[in-house]
């Protein structure tokens, strides 16, 4: 998940949202009525996107709005951030809760944190999908938001958006849906014709959701969109201050000063792909997604886990110590993400791996042999640590072997 666009750094595409970069990289879409080109290029990103995702649906209500961020972490915080503080305006709700499925995004552990709202991790069904009875049971007084993913980004699996859609509605909770991931390829993958269920503002009940441009939209490191149903719920996302000598002063996002020169970069990436080079590229992904799963199957030792809806193919092993199969990988040079709960590895299919599908499939197939017959970790891997890590009853501990690490490494 490391690099999204094809082709080489120095030209193409690259090349296109570097010179749009440099090219506003002095601008500053915090003073609107300086950078009056910028605002626009946010404003016509934020159309774009929305009406991708269902703003043009009749059962979106004509009110969609949103705002460009830095990244996904950003826009899950503030949609979680907008959801507590319109949920207390409605309901005067001062204890807030939230529920989400452990294949949640780790963003909303920040936002529990930062936002000091009790937070309740409930497990996924038998397909890997939220557990909406499960999410359910937990739903109380101070209940201010669900979480559905679109898909979870550990195994590429689309949650039940319908009847998560349905559940806040009933309540009369919030509901935000995180597109991150599938924001730029569930529309044209649907529209391509595979069986995409509902996800976006057409389903009654989602609230906001978030989605990244700097992933499948091909732009920029930095720039992702959180949108909401209506402005009656974004406004909640804003800080005005009018007790500063400074001035009055008003922002909308947690960043005051922000990039316009990644903004441009978004805007011209969105334009020049337009919609049939988004058509074009999920095409190329979702084929290549498919070989690389039937290939993944074809190795007796492993399994895929659930059934991935989008380009995310995550998978384990009940023969082999998987995480000792990633150590190989990794020293073939391939980066792929170790999961847990069960114990797993995924990869992130984009344009960069199309051309080395079957590059990929012998390593692995090299690599499980490998383990295979010389069980054991590798000099300098990390498959003891995960292990370990996972078999740990404290979790607090491990909490503390993750501060550590990030405080000696930054």
């Amino acid at each position: 998940m490391l690099c999204y666009i094809g082709g080489s750094e120095i030209d193409g595409h690259f090349s296109l949202i570097n010179e749009a970069c440099s090219m506003f990289a002095h601008t500053n879409p915090l003073h609107l009525d300086v950078f009056k080109s910028v605002a626009r290029f946010e404003a016509e990103v934020v159309a774009m996107t929305a009406a991708l995702l269902g703003s043009k649906e009749k059962s979106s209500g004509g009110q969609v709005c949103g705002n460009m961020t830095s990244g996904g972490t950003e826009s899950i915080l503030l949609a979680v951030k907008s959801s507590r503080d319109y949920m207390k305006s409605k309901k005067g709700i001062t204890r807030p809760e939230m529920i989400i499925p452990v294949s949640a995004h780790s963003a909303y552990d920040k936002a529990a944190q930062y936002f000091n709202i009790k937070l309740w991790r409930v497990p996924v069904d038998k397909d890997f999908k939220a557990d909406v009875k499960a999410i359910r049971r937990h739903i109380n007084k101070n209940t201010i938001l669900i979480v559905g993913s679109a898909p979870g980004f550990p195994h590429g699996i689309i949650d039940p958006i319908e009847e998560l859609g349905h559940l806040a509605s009933s309540f009369g909770i919030c509901l935000h849906v995180d597109l991150c991931l599938g924001g730029f390829v569930l529309p044209f993958a649907r529209e391509l014709g595979y069986p995409i269920p509902p996800f976006d503002f057409s389903v009654k009940g989602v609230s906001s959701i978030s989605v990244d441009v700097h992933k499948y939209g091909l732009a920029p490191k930095g720039t992702s969109i959180v949108l909401y149903r209506n402005h009656e719920i974004r406004k909640h996302q804003f800080v005005a201050v009018t007790e500063w000598t400074g001035g009055l002063y008003v922002s909308p996002t947690i960043a005051g000063s922000r990039p316009g020169g990644l903004i441009a970069g978004a805007w011209a990436a969105m334009i020049s792909l337009g919609k049939e080079g988004y058509l074009k590229n999920t095409k190329t992904i979702m084929e290549a997604t498919k070989r690389l799963q039937k290939g993944i199957e074809e190795i007796p030792e492993l399994y895929i886990v659930g059934r991935p809806d989008m380009t995310i193919v995550a998978f384990g092993s009940n023969v082999l110590d998987i995480f000792e199969v990633n150590d190989m990988m990794s020293s073939k040079g391939w980066h792929l993400n170790a999961l847990q709960r069960p114990n797993s590895i995924h990869i992130c299919v984009t344009l960069q791996h199309e051309p080395i599908v079957e590059d990929f499939l012998a390593d692995l197939k090299e690599s499980v042999n490998t383990v295979k017959e010389n069980p054991g970790p590798i000099s300098g891997g990390l498959a003891p640590i995960y292990g370990a890590a996972g078999k740990m009853p404290d979790r607090g501990m491990v909490q503390e072997l993750l501060v550590d690490y990030m405080d000696g490494t930054c």
